[in-house]
C-alpha cells in the first residue's frame, strides 16, 4: 500500500475562517455558540447555533454565487486554503500532477438544504408559479464536489458521502484508500454543511436533542461529558484537506503536515438513533489495526462528544472497550463544546483540530466541563488546554445516526 501525506488544510467555522484562528479559539476556550434568530411563519424564533461569519462577496463574483448554495461556498473557501497551503493553488503548480489522477471526496449530511427550503417557501407560502432555474443544481448533494472539481480542473474520481455526522470522516478515509490502492495520486477531501435553516431547527427540536440555554451563559450551553449537559448545538462550516501519495509529495517539495495512517468504518446495525458501544469500539480497533499501531500509541483522541445524554456515555464505553487499560491514561476532548455540531462537516473539522494538536503539542480542552458525568470517567481534558510535547499519533472519532461509525488516525512526520 502507498503512504498518504497530508499537505494542505483549510477551514470555515464558527470559530474563524482559517486554521490558525480556529485552533487559537479552541486553545483559548472562545466559544462560537450564540443565539440565532430564525424567521418562522408565525414570527421569529431564537435557537442556539454555531454560525459562520463570512462575506462571500469577497470570495466569489455575483454570477458564480447564483449557482452556489451556502454549503458549496463554505467548501470552496476551505478548499482554496487547503490547496494554497499544499502549493497547488494555480495551474502551473498543478502541472506536474495529471488532472486525471487528482480527485475529490466530499461529505455532507444535508447538501444544499437552504436552497431546497427556499424553494418550498417560494412554492408553498409565496405561491410562486415557477422556481429558480438553478434550484436543482443548488440543492443536489454532489454540487459541492462538482464546484471543487471545476475550480481546480480536477478530473480524477469524485464522490459525495452522506453518512450523517460521519460524512466527512468517511469521505477523508475513502479518499485515503483511493490513493493507497493506486486509483488516484492526490485527493481534495473533507466535508461541508450549511443547515441552519428553520426546517432543520424544527426537525431537531422535535427530537428533543437540542441544548437549552445554560445559566452560565448561552455560549457555554454545549457541555459534552458534563452531568448538566442538555443536548447538542447545530452549527455549520467546512473543512478540507489535500491528501497526496507520499513519494509524489516529496518529489515536488511539498511540506508534509502529517501522515494519514489509519481509517476504519463500521455499522452498528442496532438502531436509527441509539448508538452502540460495540459498533463504535469495532471502528476504533479496526482503525488501529489499519494504522499498525497499538492503543498506547495514541496520544490524543478528539471524541465525537455531542453532549447528548446517551451519546457521551456510549462513546465512553466504546473507548474503554477498544483501548482497554490504555483508556485511563488517554487524553480526550470534544471540541464541539466550542464550535457546535456541524453534522456532515464535523469529522473534517475535528480531524483538522487533531492534526493541529499533533503539530503544536497543544491539546484542546473540553470546554465548560465543570461537573463531569460520573459515567464519563475518562481524561476529558477539562476546561483548559494542555501541553503535550512529542505527540506521535492522534485519533478522531465520528459516530452518526443510523449507526455509521468512522475513525481516522494521523501520525507525526
Amino acid at each position: 500500500m502507498r503512504r498518504v501525506a497530508i499537505t494542505g488544510m483549510g477551514i470555515v467555522s464558527p470559530l474563524g475562517n482559517n486554521c490558525a484562528d480556529f485552533f487559537s479559539a479552541l486553545l483559548e476556550v472562545r466559544s462560537g455558540i450564540a443565539p440565532l434568530e430564525v424567521a418562522m411563519p408565525n414570527g421569529p424564533e431564537t435557537f442556539l447555533a454555531g454560525s459562520v461569519c463570512i462575506n462571500v462577496d469577497t470570495h466569489f463574483p455575483r454570477a458564480k454565487l447564483l449557482s452556489m448554495d451556502r454549503v458549496s461556498q463554505f467548501a470552496l473557501v476551505a478548499a482554496r486554503q487547503a490547496m494554497q497551503q499544499a502549493g497547488l493553488n494555480d495551474e502551473n503548480a498543478r502541472s506536474s500532477l495529471p488532472a486525471e489522477r487528482f480527485g475529490v471526496a466530499v461529505g455532507t449530511a444535508t447538501g444544499g438544504s437552504g436552497s431546497l427550503e427556499n424553494s418550498y417557501i417560494a412554492l408553498l407560502e409565496q405561491k410562486a408559479q415557477r422556481l429558480r432555474p438553478m434550484t436543482v443544481v443548488l440543492a443536489m448533494n454532489n454540487a459541492t464536489a462538482a464546484h471543487m472539481s471545476m475550480e481546480f480542473d480536477l478530473k480524477g474520481p469524485s464522490s459525495t458521502v452522506s453518512n450523517a455526522c460521519a460524512s466527512s470522516a468517511t469521505a477523508i478515509g475513502e479518499a485515503m484508500r483511493q490513493i493507497r490502492h493506486g486509483y488516484a495520486d492526490v485527493m481534495l477531501a473533507g466535508g461541508a454543511e450549511a443547515m441552519l435553516n428553520r426546517g432543520s431547527f424544527k426537525a431537531w427540536q422535535s427530537m428533543q436533542t437540542l441544548a437549552k440555554p445554560h445559566p452560565d451563559g448561552v455560549e457555554t450551553s454545549c457541555r459534552p461529558f458534563s452531568i448538566d449537559r442538555s443536548g447538542l448545538v447545530l452549527s455549520e462550516g467546512a473543512a478540507m484537506l489535500v491528501l497526496e501519495e507520499w513519494e509524489s509529495a516529496k518529489r515536488r517539495g511539498a511540506t508534509i503536515l502529517a501522515e494519514l495512517v489509519g481509517y476504519a468504518a463500521s455499522t452498528d446495525a442496532h438502531h436509527l438513533t441509539q448508538p452502540e458501544a460495540q459498533g463504535q469500539a469495532r471502528a476504533i480497533t479496526l482503525a488501529l489495526q489499519d494504522a499498525a499501531l497499538n492503543s498506547s500509541d495514541i496520544a490524543y483522541l478528539n471524541a465525537h462528544g455531542t453532549a447528548t445524554e446517551v451519546g457521551d456515555v456510549v462513546e465512553t464505553q466504546a473507548i474503554k472497550l477498544a483501548f482497554g487499560t490504555a483508556a485511563a491514561a488517554l487524553p480526550i476532548s470534544s471540541t464541539k463544546a466550542l464550535h457546535g455540531h456541524a453534522m456532515g462537516a464535523a469529522g473534517g473539522m475535528e480531524f483538522i483540530a487533531s492534526i493541529l494538536a499533533l503539530r503544536s503539542g497543544q491539546l484542546p480542552p473540553t470546554a465548560f466541563l465543570v461537573h463531569p458525568d460520573p459515567r464519563c470517567d475518562l481524561d476529558y481534558i477539562a476546561l483548559q488546554a494542555r501541553d503535550s510535547r512529542g505527540i506521535g499519533a492522534v485519533m478522531s472519532n465520528s459516530f452518526a445516526f443510523g449507526g455509521s461509525n468512522a475513525v481516522l488516525i494521523a501520525k507525526a512526520v
